[in-house]
């Protein structure tokens, strides 16, 4: 458990140094664009795998249960996530979806944390999917006081059709085994 929370700690301390502009603008001085990215990229991949490392182990030994969970919020989840790939995916491929929801990376985040709470009751889950909900609800409000440029509205594209089809395809394989191959629990049967 103690990998897990100091892989959050780590993951999501680099993710607040931009909600601190002069501390993030100060960083980027001294070390360098390319240096300030590389750190933060080296140092997210490090928290990234500590927090699915320490996750796994916390499953895997059993972790105490805070609640339990209805079968039927197993569907309510999965029907949660039908958008979270075409989300996740318009954050990189600017169009109406990403003009539309301003931050999808964070709508994404928040979606699918959220859907993961509602169908997951024990502590590691409540530690994850709970912190990176709090994250990305913060980061939101921090982003929009900061009044971040979100780009001009855009009206649909191509853009949206590949996050869209591409999305749901990806939902679609993590239905059927990816979420089964990668996080060990088998979404149908």
């Amino acid at each position: 458990m103690l990998i897990l929370v100091i892989g959050l700690v780590v993951f999501i301390g680099i993710h607040l140094l931009p909600t601190r502009p002069t501390l993030s603008d100060a960083l980027q001085a001294r070390l360098g664009a390319g240096a300030y990215k590389a750190v933060f990229s080296i140092v997210s991949a490090v928290g990234l795998v500590m927090i699915v490392w320490g996750y796994g182990a916390a499953r895997a030994a059993g972790a105490h249960v805070l609640y339990e969970p209805p079968v039927w919020t197993r569907h309510l989840a999965l029907t949660l996530m039908i958008p979270f790939f075409p989300i996740l995916l318009a954050a990189y491929l600017p169009g109406k979806i990403k003009s539309t929801l301003k931050h999808p990376m964070l709508v994404a985040t928040k979606l699918w944390a959220v859907s993961h709470l509602i169908a997951n009751g024990s502590l590691p889950d409540v530690l994850l999917f709970g912190s990176l909900l709090a994250y990305a609800v913060f980061d939101r409000i921090s982003v929009k006081r900061r009044a971040v440029a979100t780009g001009p509205a855009l009206g649909w594209s191509r853009n949206d059709a590949i996050a869209l089809v591409v999305g749901l395809a990806l939902f679609g394989l993590f239905v059927w085994q990816l979420h089964r191959l990668l996080i060990g629990v088998s979404l149908v049967g």
